[in-house]
């Protein structure tokens, strides 16, 4: 199986949970109680996304901030 990179966004919920999403892979997402413990589980995740949906990935542009 040909390896693939994936973008992953991490945030910090009001609980301290880490919560991880693939946003190229629909209903891709996992949380953790560490960072190194939701890439882990992400990592799971992700095998199992790709072997129930094919992927067209997106080009990651990047992550901006705006003041409102």
């Amino acid at each position: 199986m040909k390896k693939q990179i994936f973008t992953v966004l991490i945030e910090k919920d009001e609980n301290g949970t880490y919560v991880a999403e693939v946003p190229d892979l629909k209903g891709c997402y996992t949380q953790g109680d560490s960072v190194e413990e939701v890439m882990k589980n992400i990592k799971e995740v992700i095998e199992m996304c790709l072997e129930e949906q094919s992927v067209i990935p997106n080009e990651f542009i990047g992550i901006q901030k705006i003041e409102v």
